[in-house]
């Protein structure tokens, strides 16, 4: 497939051609294009050759890319084919690359292929975060689970029905008084009536 732009500037007869291939998988059972290489020519002349990687799609659909480049922040999708051409001098970007090499029908592109991986940069961040927000709720429902209720901790209730009803005969025996500088105070010297176990 050849894109003929003419001349530009100093680029004489400027052609840009795609090396389509297509071939048959048995495991899809269908066949498949694939995006085999990318020329350059001026001049009259091939100058440059890139490598296509990842540009594929079944043979009845078409392909399509936000950018399909040579540069590493667009993934580069396009390689150098040698360090000897003129390949490392030119930086291709293709800006909403579509294509689709056979089975063309009514001059329109088929559905398309898209590029985007099903795990890209911001898909991982999304399931690494989720996998972070699980563990969180995991760990605060295991801590509610394991939690004990301090009434186990006390060998009785502080209740009413726990402290039994004294006779005021009774609490003459029980009171001892504080000796102080002020007012006269007692202190009870009944036995404990709770015990807290921590």
């Amino acid at each position: 497939l050849s894109l003929k732009f003419g001349d530009i500037g100093s680029l004489k007869g400027l052609v840009i051609r795609f090396l389509l291939t297509t071939n048959y998988y048995q495991l899809s059972v269908q066949n498949w294009f694939s995006l085999h290489r990318l020329q350059l020519l001026y001049n009259h002349s091939v100058q440059a050759t890139f490598n296509a990687t990842r540009i594929y799609a079944p043979a009845s659909y078409s392909y399509h890319c936000e950018h399909v480049s040579s540069l590493q922040r667009y993934d580069a999708l396009l390689i150098p084919s040698s360090a000897n051409d003129l390949s490392k001098l030119w930086e291709v970007t293709f800006i909403d690359f579509q294509i689709q090499g056979f089975n063309i029908q009514e001059g329109r592109f088929a559905y398309a292929k898209d590029c985007a991986s099903f795990f890209s940069p911001a898909i991982l961040m999304g399931l690494v975060m989720s996998l972070i927000l699980l563990l969180v709720l995991a760990y605060a429902l295991h801590m509610l689970l394991h939690l004990k209720s301090l009434d186990r901790h006390y060998e009785c209730k502080a209740s009413p029905a726990y402290f039994a009803q004294m006779k005021e005969d009774d609490m003459g025996d029980e009171k001892e008084p504080l000796r102080s500088s002020g007012s006269e105070s007692y202190e009870l010297r009944n036995q404990q009536f709770c015990k807290i176990y921590i």
